[in-house]
């Protein structure tokens, strides 16, 4: 049964290759597995729901992506949440043009009558890109040694914008960014 929905940023293929070797490092030290395990992709998610349909949210992210460029990112610093359920995630630098364009998705999307949670409004969205969920505590510290040494920043670009269901994640459509052809 579905856990939900969620909008997702996806990137070039050489910085998806810099965070699959993240999670791979990670997988291999029996620290997590756990995002292979539902079979995500690196991504930032955008907007995140329990309840949506699908072939109501494909004509607006279509339209938004078709509007959209490829969105340079840089992955700066590694975090962690306060929570039941230790992530550990690259966050990227918090510019301009990425808080825009998350926010300006969100105006679409509302337009349309979808509601956006408050984790999703311009003021409160964190930007993130999970590495490792379900850390074991007493492992978190070797977790962070082994994503340090990915040496930051890590730089690339969002490429694609794509619906997905989860857990396990699967996709329903994805747009490249400035294209009206599917990815």
């Amino acid at each position: 049964m579905s856990q939900g929905y969620a909008v997702e940023l996806y990137f070039d293929p050489a910085l998806e290759n810099q965070v699959l070797k993240a999670w791979n490092v990670l997988a291999r030290r029996q620290i997590s597995t756990q995002l292979m395990e539902i079979e995500s992709r690196p991504h930032l998610t955008l907007f995140s729901s329990p309840f949506i349909e699908p072939t109501k949210l494909e004509s607006i992210i279509k339209n938004f992506a078709s509007k959209q460029e490829p969105l340079p990112l840089s992955f700066s610093a590694i975090g962690t949440f306060s929570s039941d359920k230790n992530v550990l995630f690259l966050a990227p630098a918090p510019t301009l043009s990425l808080l825009q364009f998350q926010s300006q998705l969100c105006d679409a999307m509302r337009k349309e009558g979808i509601e956006i949670g408050d984790e999703y409004k311009a003021d409160s969205w964190i930007p993130y890109c999970s590495v490792a969920e379900e850390v074991p505590k007493t492992r978190m510290a070797e977790a962070f040694c082994v994503l340090r040494d990915l040496k930051l920043p890590v730089n690339g670009y969002a490429m694609d914008i794509g619906l997905v269901e989860f857990s396990p994640v699967r996709e329903h459509f994805s747009f490249m960014l400035g294209n009206t052809m599917e990815a």
